[in-house]
């Protein structure tokens, strides 16, 4: 037996022996009635026994499923009022059940089992075996015996619908391996599942579809041919329509109205003529008869199993004790309320710990430190019993880009990776048509059609991958296609068509900030509409998703190469991360998904870093302009004036929050950084879910409350994340006051005696600290492995002639040049500052070759080394890192 058999015999043991558990009170409940017994308990306890006998049959457990044959024949009769349920049948059914329970129990060694006793005792309350006619008064019930209670209906629509998206993947790989006798036994069980299920409820042209479906699968299955092209094309049709059929009962409980003849005749030109099976084939074929879906206890009941699978071939010698006993079905309401319980824990955690720093008790401070732990451990252990595999989102994608590669006239074929990357199941839901919208687009616009691919020199077929891992606290998402990549100059021309940007700010705009111009609403590229795309509705819609569940996405473009897009999103919406800050003394969370760094500007530094463009304030981060917000000033508690002369007072300390909305940074003024700290997310009332500066609300460790920011939302109130023409304004004029006033950045050092230098900090690549002790030498050059490759080193001290002041050092302070293919690393003996230049004060006739000129620097004379020209006249060796 192979560890296949073995999952599905352990999995088995496991349902049955819950529906057996579930039956003994219903039965009871039923005895208790009498002749008004409650058709549903009757009905409820006939498809356990129905489940159980169609899949004992399918493992070729024999004496279960001719047990549960007997049981099912009886409890038939009940269900349309043709016997009593009198004391001694429910005594002898309740017997059965037991004795069947014994059989699970022993799994290895139930067919030698005697069940004779059991099946005849039961076959004596049959109508047949005891000659009397039904009782007037039973017939006359007031229950009808073809009634379709609504909760078995939405019970079937369940089982139904997972049933169809697991047929969709067998379809795809049946495509790729159309001989596989394994895939056509799995679709096979699924049709008659849903035609058994559709019989009972008298869904007839649900019946009639599946039926008509199983019949071909069972030609294919019994004559070992392979599935032709157009079957499964057929049979992906009856998924559809089945899917069809599912919608209308959920609406009206009938699927009268609608039309199978089609999809059936289709099923019936792709049967063909297979042989009369051998006496042989027919046993076997009697090995292999199909079970039905378990049914659910309640349609809000989980839908995922515990089941712990065997890799061991000798796993089903003992499955019920490893897998009925690790194994138990959880209503997801009741996870939802154990999570809310956690999240209160959390607090009263947080508001203990808030105490231990305040006394000495040293019990005190033990038992806080292990109630810190347990709660740590036991949220933990919650959020992962609501984690689902991304792989449920995925598993519908392979037929998406089937069927739409197939419509465009395309070769796709998709790959995914980290499919058990797990994340909430809130999240899971809110993601499922975001991507599915990226990966029609990859499809639609990405991937070309075979014959420009191997034009371009690619494959006809095109790949799409799907990567899925966890990162830093979030799930990282990934959709990568090798197709054309996006049309830049196609993107350019639209943007200017519709008006979102003017000419010369297209002109102007760089590759990544064009590729961002497809998330704005109403935007398409397409030259015509179809049925896939061309309406301009989509990739707003796709991020305004992913950023309502505090995600982020990024794309990332290569013209003629393809299309990367990147999505960020928490593990969870209920506990997360969060920065508290503080303004005007309320406290404030930001979670830590748009937090990118913490800048802190002391005294003097943080009067002159700070500039006002046209009354806005600006920070140079880097060398780019970072807008600034004042948080006091954005909610309300001071006006523009007091904020900012507060600030530029005396020796004020400026707290700035770097952070991320859509594809823009800026940083957020608060008067303090307290500390990070995961937050249970409490929902606004209604008279605050209007204002958009506040995503939730949060319970602190003291018991106060905190808001929480939504940084989407205070760039948006702060005119930071609006059109596209206003986002380079300030630095363009930033940019011109520098060019009228001549200035340039400095980067000032010295080599330890009396003199200063200066680098143009725009030849300047990174600024390093490296340990003396990894410099080694190679063909009489200074050396150290830098990023994975040789950085030759030049001291400055040799450069101007001054002794060694950087030798015996054990600390070098380098300043890293990479341009031109010619990188070095510039030993200095101490970095100074930085500082704008905005006159040139020449005091020598001819400045070396390795000078750009002397300047008046801070009222000190510097010369400015040109590093350029050392790079071109440093001997440079051939190195290389050993592969």
């Amino acid at each position: 037996m192979n560890s296949v058999d073995s999952e599905l015999i352990a999995e088995f043991i496991v349902e049955s022996q819950e529906g057996l558990a579930n039956i003994e009170q219903q039965l009871l409940a039923i005895e208790s009635a009498g002749d008004c017994a409650d058709a549903e308990l009757v009905n409820a306890v006939f498809r356990t026994m129905h489940t159980i006998k169609g899949s004992a049959g399918f493992l070729g457990l024999d004496r279960i499923g001719a047990l549960a044959h007997g049981l099912e024949e009886v409890l038939d009769n009940l269900r349309n009022r043709e016997i009593v349920p009198s004391s001694e049948l429910v005594t002898t059914i309740l017997r059965a059940a037991d004795f069947m329970k014994g059989l699970l129990d022993g799994i290895e060694n139930s067919n030698e089992a005697d069940i004779t006793d059991y099946v005849g005792q039961l076959q004596q309350f049959r109508p047949q075996a005891t000659g009397e006619a039904p009782p007037a008064t039973v017939a006359a019930a007031k229950v009808e015996p073809k009634a379709k209670p609504t909760a078995a209906v939405q019970e079937f629509l369940v089982e139904c619908h997972e049933n169809l998206d697991s047929m969709d993947q067998e379809l795809l790989c049946l495509e790729q391996t159309p001989d596989s006798p394994h895939i056509v036994r799995i679709l096979f069980r699924v049709m008659h599942a849903i035609k058994m299920g559709a019989g009972f409820l008298t869904l007839q042209k649900l019946e009639q579809l599946a039926g008509s479906a199983e019949v071909l699968l069972a030609q294919v299955r019994d004559g070992g041919r392979p599935v032709s092209s157009d079957a499964v094309s057929a049979l992906m049709v009856t998924v559809d329509k089945c899917r069809e059929i599912l919608s209308a009962v959920s609406a009206n409980e009938t699927d009268a109205n609608i039309d199978v003849t089609t999809a059936c005749e289709r099923l019936k030109q792709c049967q063909v003529s297979i042989p009369a099976a051998t006496q042989s084939d027919k046993v076997n074929a009697k090995q292999e008869q199909p079970a039905v879906p378990a049914a659910a206890t309640s349609p809000a009941e989980s839908r995922q199993k515990a089941t712990t699978p065997s890799n061991d071939s000798s796993a089903a010698d003992k499955p019920a004790s490893n897998s009925a006993d690790t194994t138990i079905r959880v209503d997801v309401g009741l996870l939802d309320k154990l999570m809310t319980r956690v999240g209160e824990l959390v607090l009263a955690r947080n508001q203990i710990v808030q105490f231990t720093g305040r006394l000495e008790d040293a019990g005190f401070l033990s038992t806080a430190q292990r109630l810190n732990l347990i709660t740590t451990e036991l949220q933990e252990s919650v959020m992962k019993t609501r984690m689902q595999p991304i792989g449920n989102v995925w598993a519908k994608f392979p037929r998406v880009v089937r069927d739409l590669a197939g419509q465009l006239g395309k070769e796709v074929r998709i790959e995914m990776e980290g499919k058990d990357t797990e994340l909430d199941k809130t999240i899971v839901e809110a993601i499922k048509d975001p991507l599915t919208h990226l990966i029609r687009n990859s499809v639609d616009h990405g991937i070309e059609s075979p014959a420009v691919r191997q034009a371009a020199g690619k494959a006809a077929e095109g790949r799409l991958l799907l990567r899925a891992y966890h990162e830093g606290g979030q799930v990282n998402i990934e959709i990568s296609d090798d197709g054309a990549g996006l049309n830049l100059d196609r993107i350019r021309k639209k943007s200017i068509e519709r008006g979102l940007v003017t000419p010369d700010q297209a002109a102007r705009m760089t590759d990544r900030e064009l590729s961002q111009m497809i998330f704005a609403a109403g935007f398409s590229t397409a030259e015509q509409v179809t049925s896939v795309s061309g309406r301009g509705v989509g990739m707003d819609v796709v991020k305004t998703n992913i950023e309502r569940i505090g995600g982020v996405i990024d794309l990332n473009s290569i013209p003629g190469q393809g299309t990367t897009v990147q999505i960020k999103i928490p593990l969870t919406l209920a506990i997360i991360p969060a920065l508290i800050v503080t303004c005007e003394g309320d406290r404030y969370a930001i979670p830590q998904i748009n937090l990118l760094e913490l800048v802190r500007l002391d005294g003097d530094d943080a009067k002159k870093s700070i500039e006002f463009m046209h009354g806005a304030p600006v920070y140079r981060l880097r060398g780019k302009l970072l807008p600034l917000v004042y948080l006091s000033e954005r909610l309300g508690h001071s006006d523009n004036s007091s904020v900012r002369e507060r600030y530029s007072q005396a020796n004020p300390a400026v707290n700035i929050v770097v952070l991320r909305a859509d594809d823009r940074q800026f940083g957020l003024i608060v008067d303090k950084v307290n500390d990070t700290e995961e937050i249970v997310v409490k929902p606004l009332g209604r008279q605050l879910k209007r204002i958009g500066e506040y995503a939730g609300a949060t319970i602190m460790g003291d018991g106060g409350v905190a808001l929480i920011l939504d940084v989407k939302g205070l760039a948006m109130a702060s005119g930071l994340s609006g059109e596209l023409q206003s986002r380079n304004a300030s630095e363009e004029i930033l940019e011109a006051q520098r060019q009228r006033q001549s200035l340039e950045s400095m980067l000032l050092v010295d080599v330890g005696d009396t003199r200063r230098f200066a680098l143009p900090i725009s030849m300047v690549s990174r600024l390093e600290k490296v340990s003396a002790s990894i410099v080694e030498h190679a063909n009489g050059q200074e050396v150290i492995q830098y990023r994975g490759k040789i950085l030759p080193l030049l001291r400055l001290d040799n450069v101007v002639g001054s002794s060694s002041a950087t030798a015996g050092r054990e600390e070098l302070q380098v300043v890293v040049y990479d341009q031109h293919d010619r990188p070095f690393g510039l030993v200095v003996g101490r970095i100074v500052d930085t500082c704008e230049v905005a006159q040139r004060t020449q005091t020598t006739e001819q400045s070396p070759p390795h000078l750009l000129g002397t300047y008046v620097i801070q009222q000190r004379v510097t010369d400015v080394i040109d590093l350029h020209h050392l790079a071109q006249q440093l001997r440079i060796p051939t190195l290389q890192t050993a592969t």
